[in-house]
C-alpha cells in the first residue's frame, strides 16, 4: 500500500521527525523567521523552507507577514486530534507508572532493611 502524502492530514505531516523539531521551536509561543529557525535547529533553509510549507498545508503552522519578514507561529488547535488520539494511550503510561513507582517503593524498602525477608506484593496491600 503506498505511504499518503505528507500533506494529507497532520499525523502525516508530524511523521517526519524534522516537523517535529521545528513544532517544538514555535511552540514557545514566539512567532519565529525562517532564518531563526535555520540557526536554532541547524537545519538548510531550504529544508526549513520545505517542511514549513508541508506544516503550513496541513494548517500546523500559520504565517504573518511583517514587512519583507514571514513569521511563522504553531496553531495548537490543529494538534487537537493527535492529542486525541494519544489520550487513548493515557491508561497504559498511567499503569506502567504506578508499577515503576512500586517497584522503585520496593527497592527503597529492601535497602533501608537489607536483612529483613522481601514480602510478597499482594502482602503489602492490607
Amino acid at each position: 500500500m503506498p505511504r499518503a502524502a505528507t500533506t494529507t492530514d497532520v499525523f502525516n505531516a508530524i511523521a517526519e521527525s524534522r516537523r517535529r523539531e521545528i513544532i517544538e521551536a514555535l511552540a514557545a509561543g514566539r512567532e519565529l523567521a525562517v532564518g531563526e529557525l535555520v540557526i536554532k535547529l541547524g537545519m538548510p533553509q531550504p529544508a526549513v523552507s520545505k517542511h514549513l510549507g508541508v506544516l503550513r498545508k496541513v494548517g500546523l503552522v500559520a504565517v504573518l507577514k511583517k514587512g519583507q519578514q514571514r513569521l511563522y507561529r504553531i496553531q495548537p488547535k490543529e494538534l487537537k486530534p493527535v492529542y486525541d488520539w494519544a489520550k487513548t494511550f493515557e491508561r497504559f503510561w498511567t499503569e506502567h507508572l504506578d508499577d515503576i513507582k512500586a517497584a522503585a517503593e520496593r527497592k527503597a524498602r529492601e535497602r533501608a532493611h537489607p536483612h529483613k525477608k522481601p514480602q510478597h506484593p499482594k502482602e503489602t496491600r492490607r
